[in-house]
This record gives structure tokens, sequence and C-alpha cells, in this order.
């Protein structure tokens, strides 16, 4: 099918929610995608940094089909091998002590805060607790995830959302502490910001959050949705800062293109919250996406993922400080590990579309911010290439 008719038919039948860019991808290979005309592209944004072991890998692909022929689904009234191998392995990575699989990062989202709230009932007997969420935060699309996302574009067009939240500067402790009240149950974040424009936490921060947060049992909510699953160098970026959550959400490379998500708990607060009957999911949790979830683990470690993160990643951080010396249209460079922004004086949409005619797929962080997050098998050359079509496109 011609690539203007598979464009055309889609512009029909699809839901218009997605500006998308008139390519039409057909297969992958490493770190490069190919599209219909035989185009191939460097890809610095893996799916929304979702795609860490990048394209065609056989041990991956491998894994689900073996799977395919045994088992797609069965309901979580059973168990299955694959949930408890992705569930021992998913606590051992983590640090947390409990897991419930999703379905996106969205649900993961909402899961963790019925948790804080649940926790806060059973503990107090009461309802009508609150959330402190900071501003430019960015959660998901649903009503519960929307309502603690902290950019009003995002949610005017749809409230009343769910009631209670309050918002504060992010990495400004004074301004925490001013939205925290007697009814707060929990403070959700992100260590790393991501839709926000690419904004690590400072350390004191989210050392003196940690500290508030227990001083007055309030349950600390990581959203580590793009941040974690080793884009610091860390499996996940809470073990980057030292500084451990009470409860934790990942999804987008947990299966490395297997629609699946998660938010997981300490024991303390497991003990207290969500019991039979008060959270559930159909396809969550399923034999197949656990069957990728558990390969994504067990390749991370051979492969060398984080290490190649650490290493990749100082490259990745030293070669666009150069080009943001070199260019005075970049203001900023911003990040850690291979989750990082260049903030421009001026929108970013021309320079993205001269990236595409070069052979490059970036995406954006608001408008006027570059946001690369390649897949974790990024290599050097890779950013030297990256970086060579970048100046061009700049020029």
């Amino acid at each position: 099918m011609e690539k203007n008719d598979v464009i055309g038919c889609a512009e029909q039948a699809l839901l218009h929610t997605y500006n998308r860019y008139p390519i039409v991808l057909d297969h992958g290979e490493g770190m490069y995608l190919y599209d219909t005309d035989g185009k191939k592209y460097l890809d610095f944004a893996a799916g929304i940094a979702v795609c860490a072991l990048g394209y065609g890998n056989e041990a991956y692909g491998n894994a689900l089909k073996d799977q395919i022929d045994k088992l797609l689904h069965v309901s979580n009234y059973y168990y299955t091998e694959p949930v408890m191998e992705a569930g021992v392995k998913f606590v051992k990575a983590s640090g947390m002590d409990r897991v419930f699989f999703t379905n996106s990062g969205t649900e993961a989202i909402e899961g963790a805060l019925k948790a804080a709230k649940k926790y806060a009932y059973t503990r107090d007997g009461q309802a009508g607790f609150e959330i402190v969420a900071m501003e430019h935060s960015f959660h998901g699309r649903s009503v519960g995830a929307l309502s603690v996302t902290g950019n009003a574009h995002y949610r005017e067009p749809f409230l009343p959302l769910m009631d209670g939240v309050r918002f504060a500067r992010f990495n400004d402790i004074e301004s925490v502490k001013e939205q925290v009240t007697a009814k707060t149950c929990a403070i959700i974040l992100e260590p790393v910001q991501g839709e926000g424009g690419i904004y690590p936490a400072d350390p004191m921060f989210l050392q003196q959050v940690r500290a508030l947060c227990d001083e007055k049992d309030i349950l600390l909510i990581f959203d580590e949705i793009q941040c974690g699953m080793g884009r610091t160098g860390k499996m996940f970026a809470w073990q980057y800062y030292g500084v451990k959550p009470d409860i934790l959400t990942t999804a987008k490379a947990l299966g490395c293109g297997v629609p699946v998500g998660a938010f997981a708990m300490t024991e303390r607060v497991a003990e207290k919250s969500l019991s039979p009957g008060d959270h559930g999911t159909t396809y969550g949790g399923n034999p197949f996406v656990c069957a990728a979830v558990s390969k994504v683990f067990d390749l991370f470690a051979s492969m060398k993922i984080l290490e190649n993160v650490e290493k990749t990643g100082a490259y990745l951080t030293k070669v666009l400080d150069r080009l943001a010396a070199e260019n005075d249209c970049i203001k900023e460079r911003r990040g850690m590990g291979l989750m990082q922004g260049l903030e421009f004086d001026r929108p970013v949409g021309q320079i993205i579309a001269r990236c595409q005619e070069k052979g490059m797929l970036l995406i954006n962080a608001g408008s006027n911010i570059l946001r690369m997050v390649p897949p974790l098998i990024a290599a050097p050359e890779d950013v030297d290439r990256m970086a060579q079509i970048l100046q061009e496109a700049i020029r």
C-alpha cells in the first residue's frame, strides 16, 4: 500500500488526537527504524523512551513467540509462571516489596493514588484525604492521573477533576510545606520531570521531601514511568538519588514495546492499603506481557544495559554541552544518563522536521525543548551521528 494511501485511510478511521508526522514506519533494526519507502532513521526517541533494547532483539522476540505458543491470557484468579517470574525480578530490581502489573503508566498512577488513599483510610478510619503534586509535572491522561498533572492546559477542558489536589513548586521544599495539610496522604513527583521539560530533582529537595513525609506519615510516590528502567544509569532513579519512595510507578521500557506498567510499594504500605476487592485489572499482568517483563530484566543484565547507559550517557552529556556552547540558539542542556533535553530560544518544530529529512527521529518536551531518549543500547558513535545531523538541522 502506498504511503499516502496509508496516511489517508488512517486519517479517515482514527480519532484525531495526535498530530502525526507524515512517516509510515515499517520495521526496525538496532538503533534504526525504516519507513515503507525504505528510508532509514536513527532513532533518538525510542517510542517515547519505550524501546530500551532497540529493534529486532532476537532473544526478546523469541521469548514473546514462545509465550504466544503456550498461553496469552488467563484472568488474575489464577497463578502463572510468567507473572511470578516478572514479580520476583521486579521487586529485586526496584528495591520494593510488592508489585501490581497494569496495562500502562497511567493505570499505574491510578493504582498508586488509590493505594495512598486507602492507606490513610485504614490508618485513620475516614476518607477525604488530599494529594500534593508538582507544577509542570505529567502523570497521564485519565481523570485521576490528569488531576495530579501540573499543567493547567491539560486539565482545564476536563474540569472538574478529582478534588483534593494541591500543587507545589518542584525543587522548592518551602512550597511543598505550604501545601501540606492535616489531610495530606501523599506527595507525588517525578525524580526527573519528563514532559515538563527534562528537569532532574535536586538531591537535597528529595531528601527534604522524604524527611517531611516521614515526620507526618505521608506517603511519597515516585513516578518513574519515563525516568525508570535504566534511563539514568540506575535501574530506577531513586537508586541514583538514594531516596526511597513508599510507592513507585513505572511503565514504558518495562516491556520494551509490550504494553505493561506497574506500581509497587513497601511492605508497610501493602499491609495497610489495597486488599482483595479494592483494585483489579482484566489484562494487567497476563502471561504474555509478564514474559516480556521477565525477559527484559534478563537482557538488561546480560547486555550490561546499565553500564552502557553510564558510559554513553556521560558521552551524550559532553556532546550536548558542546553543542550548547557552539550554538547561541541553545539556552541550556538538562538531564541525566540517556534522558536529556536541549532548551532552545525558539520553537523546535522545524528542527525536528529537518532532522527527519536528514534521517533522524527526535521529539520535543514542550514547544522549545528537544528531548533525547534513545534506546539504551546507544553507543558513542550513535551520539556522534546524532550530533552531526542536529548541527546540520540547526544551521
